[in-house]
This record gives C-alpha cells, sequence and structure tokens, in this order.
C-alpha cells in the first residue's frame, strides 16, 4: 500500500458548515473502504492548512479517484502528495547513480 498525505483547506462552503466537520470525516472514512482506500490518520491543525489526511491506496488511481471525491463534495480544497516511509525511500536511494 502507497501512503499519500493530503493538505486541505476548507472553501466557504466547509466553514459554514464547520461543526459537522467531525461527521463528515467518520462518514469519508468510511466511504474510503469502499473505494480500496484506508483512511489512516485526520488531523485538524491551525495555519495555512485546516486538515491533514493520511491515506493509504492500493495505487494512484484509487488515491486519485478517492481525492477527487472528497473535493468533489465542496467542502474541502486538497493538495496531495505521495509519501514514502523509511524502508521505501532506502530502496530508492538504492538506485540512485
Amino acid at each position: 500500500m502507497a501512503t499519500y498525505i493530503s493538505l486541505s483547506r476548507f472553501t466557504d462552503q466547509g466553514m459554514r458548515t464547520v461543526k459537522d466537520t467531525a461527521k463528515r470525516a467518520a462518514a469519508v472514512q468510511q466511504a474510503a473502504k469502499t473505494m480500496g482506500v484506508e483512511m489512516t490518520q485526520i488531523y485538524w491543525t491551525l495555519g495555512h492548512y485546516d486538515l491533514v489526511i493520511v491515506v493509504e491506496a492500493a495505487d494512484e488511481q484509487a488515491a486519485t479517484a478517492f481525492m477527487l471525491t472528497v473535493a468533489s463534495a465542496g467542502n474541502v480544497r486538497v493538495q496531495t502528495m505521495r509519501a514514502f516511509n523509511r524502508d521505501e525511500i532506502t530502496e530508492i536511494l538504492g538506485k540512485v547513480r
């Protein structure tokens, strides 16, 4: 499974209904499972981003479909990055010439 980190910001719509954010997160976590994605962590943050979401997906297509589904609901804008753990980056670095 590949890991992805999504930095998210509330839209105006998301801010108007911010009191429902924990409920929405639970619903999104359940929906992720139906898409073959596991939302392993969610953090509400202060600063430039409102949420940091960590997901694991079998491939880029599943992760992308999931993030597009989340964003299309209109409550957040997402910026998603592929993340590598220590073992993965060690393997990658072993291929560097």
